[in-house]
């Protein structure tokens, strides 16, 4: 395993040809690297940012999929966005088994202790091998994970904002010259996740171009704290699972969604949802946010 830091981390701009190795970034790796910021930048703020930004860095870094995520025992886990790209996307049953016990002791993305400030990065590249037995059995075994090449941005005391590439089983090793592009392309990489994400947010709150605003959108427009109050008045009897399931609901979340933010099995939050609509007198999601929410919110 590696950890490094990439050109500029430290506030020195690198040479946009420098390679770890003495060498310069060839020409047609720039035009890539070129290509892809331009398609991605394109792309902020919609639904095929993911897939797009992954399968148009193939020339320079051949991911098979890519997960967005933050993680460490200082935060709440989350998963952002994910893809893949030629293999059936199971990043999401990765997630999920990542959060039933690996992520506990996974230190493989934490930064090293003299750049662990707030806002600090650094890459990690690791193989399979390298990775600790439980998270090499129940995710790059089980689902065919050879490599992984991430950027990892401090945000607080063991709390880590990640964005990871992996290479697969049936593809060529990451080669010196890809670590190296994707190297001096990651800032640019680290930035663009950053913008999109909070385009995609911004998008999913604005109101209509008819003036008028869909009730997942009302809900995404309030606090967890403020839903959570209507709920508890509209239910005493809720319990907490029960309230931080319907909470994301309101929110727009799907159930699957919602399974990789709690940690918790599909059919454990069928059983929550459940549980809470008959509390409610409800059946379906529309009932819901008709009781909590409304068209002035």
């Amino acid at each position: 395993m590696r950890k490094w830091s990439p050109p500029g981390a430290d506030g020195r701009m690198a040479s946009a040809g420098a390679r770890a190795g003495g060498g310069a970034v060839g020409a047609s790796a720039l035009a890539a690297a070129g290509g892809v910021l331009a398609q991605a930048i394109d792309q902020l703020g919609e639904p095929g940012f993911q897939s797009g930004l992954l399968r148009n860095l193939g020339p320079v870094l051949p991911a098979a999929s890519w997960a967005v995520y933050r993680t460490g025992l200082g935060c709440r886990p989350a998963l952002f966005m994910s893809s893949s790209h030629g293999v059936p996307d199971t990043t999401r049953d990765c997630w999920q088994a990542y959060l039933a016990g690996p992520y506990r002791a996974d230190r493989s993305l934490h930064l090293e202790s003299a750049a662990a400030a707030p806002g600090s990065l650094q890459l990690c590249h690791i193989s399979a091998r390298e990775v600790a037995h439980e998270h090499r059995a129940c995710i790059y075994e089980a689902h065919g994970v050879a490599e992984r090449l991430s950027i990892v941005q401090t945000e607080g005391p063991d709390h880590l904002f990640a964005v990871n590439f992996y290479r697969h089983q049936h593809q060529r090793a990451f080669t010196d010259a890809q670590v190296s592009d994707f190297e001096a392309l990651s800032p640019a990489l680290l930035a663009l996740v950053r913008k999109h994400l909070q385009v995609a947010q911004h998008t999913a709150a604005a109101p209509s171009h008819t003036g008028s605003t869909t009730p997942a959108q009302r809900g995404m427009a309030l606090e967890a704290s403020e839903l959570r109050q209507r709920l508890q008045a509209l239910c005493a009897s809720l319990t907490a699972r029960e309230l931080e399931v319907c909470e994301r609901l309101l929110q727009g979340m799907t159930q699957e969604g919602i399974a990789a933010d709690l940690g918790l099995g599909l059919p454990t939050v069928k059983t929550y949802r459940n549980r809470a609509f008959a509390r409610l007198g409800i059946h379906f999601r529309n009932e819901l946010f008709a009781r909590v929410l409304s068209p002035t919110d």
